[in-house]
């Protein structure tokens, strides 16, 4: 059983040394630092029990025993930081219930006794820990629910072994005999908890520098990649939802005489304020992102054109309404869009955003600071009334809406 002991030691040490390498290379993960010390508290709690007879029996027992299940707390508080939960004072339940257990005469003299109540602190202990991994955010990440299984089981054989020693009240060499057994089990089910961990930690790495790799850096929105991805996954949809996919592409006005004015600070600042409008607008099943320089683009499953239109509009005169400022000039900052709509089940990427972009340019034309919308099936249906007109011309001329838009307002139909 000593030998057992100190060999889990020199692991945990080991482990907790590769944690705190791993917490200095990623400082924005607390959660490390806490499993570092976690193992670190737990190797110094076994090597207590594993001084019995060189050490007093205080800190061999009560003590020992205690600090190697604070060291449990801790990757319990570990698992919490990780998702960014908040702490609880449960955690600590595992040294808590041993202390007040070995308080108990009965108890603190009797090893099976001890034994009873310290697997049931590792119950409680494990249980929390399962409690712990489970994502508060839904997220189904394989490991996760590996390790929860793990952790229930764990939980189990602690219950199970306090229950056994109950029923079958073994003698003083039977108990350590069995707890030896029993030690060698639970020490095997964290060792399987530490692979399963990494390989959790191992997913979440994976997806956040696959989210870095779809993301702008200066805006933190989707970048060209994000966007060609989330526009396959919502041309996929289609297939099951018959419905139509708009593309809303947005170009801030005269942005390079804010840049040449205020300077590229503030036309950083106005990119990003931009960005923050429009994608809280954006719906949940839609897309929005940063096309390059200061073109942004929105795809949009709709229903009906009007919606598209309202959207459109929505963004452009909320970020009118924006105050902007560099020092204490106002910066004037406004937006042109121009969309198409396609029916999802026959849409494609280049016929969307190219059809966006001639509405866009259309809205240039207009006097910038309008929205443009290119339907492609009404200027089918207008093509097909009006022979001898190509196929993509735009139905009427660009000229003849530049004048509708005038007379009409801010929308405009191509």
């Amino acid at each position: 059983m000593t030998t057992g002991l100190t060999i889990w030691c020199s692991e945990a040490i080991t482990l907790a040394t590769v944690l705190l390498f791993a917490w200095r290379h990623d400082r924005k993960s607390p959660a490390y630092l806490i499993w570092a010390i976690g193992f670190t508290v737990s190797a110094a709690g076994f090597a207590l029990v594993a001084a019995r007879g060189v050490v007093p029996d205080i800190w061999s027992i009560q003590i020992g025993n205690a600090v190697a299940l604070l060291g449990e707390s801790a990757w319990i508080a570990g698992f919490r930081l990780m998702d960014r939960r908040k702490l609880e004072w449960s955690a600590l339940l595992p040294p808590v219930i041993w202390v007040i257990g070995v308080s108990l005469p009965w108890v603190g003299g009797n090893f099976a006794n001890r034994v009873i109540v310290y697997d049931l602190a590792g119950a409680v202990g494990a249980t929390l820990l399962a409690f712990a991994v489970h994502p508060a955010d839904g997220r189904r990440e394989p490991a996760r629910g590996q390790l929860g299984i793990v952790f229930v089981g764990l939980a189990c054989f602690c219950f199970g072994s306090a229950l056994w020693m109950v029923l079958v009240s073994p003698s003083l060499e039977e108990a350590m005999i069995y707890r030896g057994y029993m030690a060698l089990g639970y020490g095997l089910l964290i060792i399987v908890a530490i692979v399963l961990n990494g390989k959790l930690l191992m997913e979440r790495a994976e997806r956040r520098w696959r989210a870095i790799s779809i993301t702008d850096a200066l805006t933190g929105v989707l970048n060209r990649r994000g966007l060609q991805e989330s526009y396959e996954i919502l041309a996929r949809e289609g297939q099951q939802r018959p419905q139509k996919l708009a593309a809303l592409l947005f170009d801030l006005d005269h942005f390079k005489k804010i840049n040449d004015r205020h300077g590229h600070q503030t036309g950083d600042a106005v990119l990003t304020e931009f960005a923050r409008i429009a994608r809280q607008f954006v719906p949940r099943g839609g897309a929005f992102g940063r096309m390059g320089g200061e073109e942004f683009v929105a795809f949009v499953p709709i229903d009906d054109q009007s919606q598209a239109e309202a959207l459109a509009e929505t963004i452009r005169a909320d970020f009118c309404r924006v105050p902007l400022l560099a020092g204490r000039t106002l910066v004037p900052a406004t937006v042109s869009i121009g969309v198409s709509i396609m029916p999802r089940d026959g849409v494609s990427w280049d016929r969307l955003v190219s059809f966006a972009d001639r509405a866009l340019y259309a809205a240039k034309r207009a006097g910038r600071n309008c929205t443009i919308v290119f339907n492609e099936m009404e200027t089918a249906k207008e093509a097909e009334a009006a022979p001898g007109v190509d196929d993509g011309e735009l139905v009427p001329t660009l000229d003849d809406q530049i004048h509708a838009l005038r007379r009409m307002g801010t929308i405009a139909r191509m």
